[in-house]
């Protein structure tokens, strides 16, 4: 079985946020494989695909070393390269049906376009600890899936170097899981309109690079902040970055950006 290294909403090659992902399987294997071999990549997710009678439609799932996750868009933008670039698909669109729904992915120019949930947080007191935690006073703060702190300036948000046990208890107050998202509008002359970055540690991910659900929730804020639905953003990884364009069209969210294959190999189990 044949499996991908790819990196998502990249510029370059490694750059954004690498997934892996794995031919599509006939049936799905056993959960605890899935995870073990989620594990073993050790990337913030493995995508696991499944087929169906309709080639143009597949089951996808997502697993970080740690657990199954909902929604991964950095995961799903690097399933549909492999199926149009390495599988050899010819569909106009592919749609993934998963926990979150069905979600459609299609070719825009040189970029992937997907088409998902949007999520309009809601705002909320800074939960207890959270400042202390993230080593900075952000100037709002959201909640929707994840916590949403949102800073005056970008050198904040690219400065940060949070206590991620202390971050993980103090998001874990206010949302499901104790994950926090990052943002502040860019500074004037940047080719983003706002820098971002995101921490998961509620996930098993200390920070993740380039992260696709994150932006569900960014992309109705900004948008909001902005006054115009299409929003620019830099997801600042250290050392890495990826570009995501969201547009916001009520309940869904377009998410663009490209990706780059780095990797093929062969499991032999």
């Amino acid at each position: 079985m044949r499996q991908w290294m790819v990196d998502a909403f990249a510029a370059a090659p490694f750059k954004g946020n690498p997934a892996c992902v794995l031919e599509p399987f006939d049936a799905w294997p056993d959960s605890h494989w899935m995870q073990a071999l989620a594990a073993e990549n050790n990337q913030a997710e493995t995508a696991f695909l499944l087929k169906t009678a309709d080639p143009a439609r597949f089951g996808l799932r997502w697993m970080t070393p740690a657990i199954e996750v909902p929604l991964c868009g950095h995961a799903t933008l690097a399933s549909a390269h492999v199926l149009f670039e390495a599988c050899g698909s010819d569909a106009p669109a592919l749609t993934f049906d998963t926990q979150s729904g069905p979600l459609v992915v299609r070719r825009a120019g040189e970029r992937l376009e997907m088409d998902f949930p949007a999520e309009t947080p809601r705002r909320i007191a800074p939960p207890v600890g959270l400042a202390e935690a993230l080593g900075a006073e952000p100037a709002e703060v959201w909640a929707g899936r994840y916590v949403i702190a949102v800073f005056a300036d970008e050198a904040a948000v690219r400065g940060l170097k949070p206590n991620i046990p202390a971050l993980e208890a103090a998001a874990a107050r206010a949302v499901e899981r104790g994950n926090v998202g990052v943002a502040a509008i860019a500074a004037p002359g940047q080719a983003h309109d706002v820098t971002s970055r995101f921490f998961a540690p509620g996930s098993g991910v200390p920070e993740d690079a380039a992260t696709g659900s994150l932006h569900c929730i960014l992309g109705p804020l900004f948008a909001g902040k902005l006054a115009r639905p299409r929003v620019r953003f830099f997801q600042a990884y250290p050392g890495r970055g990826g570009e995501i364009e969201t547009e916001t069209r009520g309940e869904r969210v377009l998410l663009r950006g490209r990706a780059i294959t780095v990797l093929e190999g062969r499991l032999r189990i």
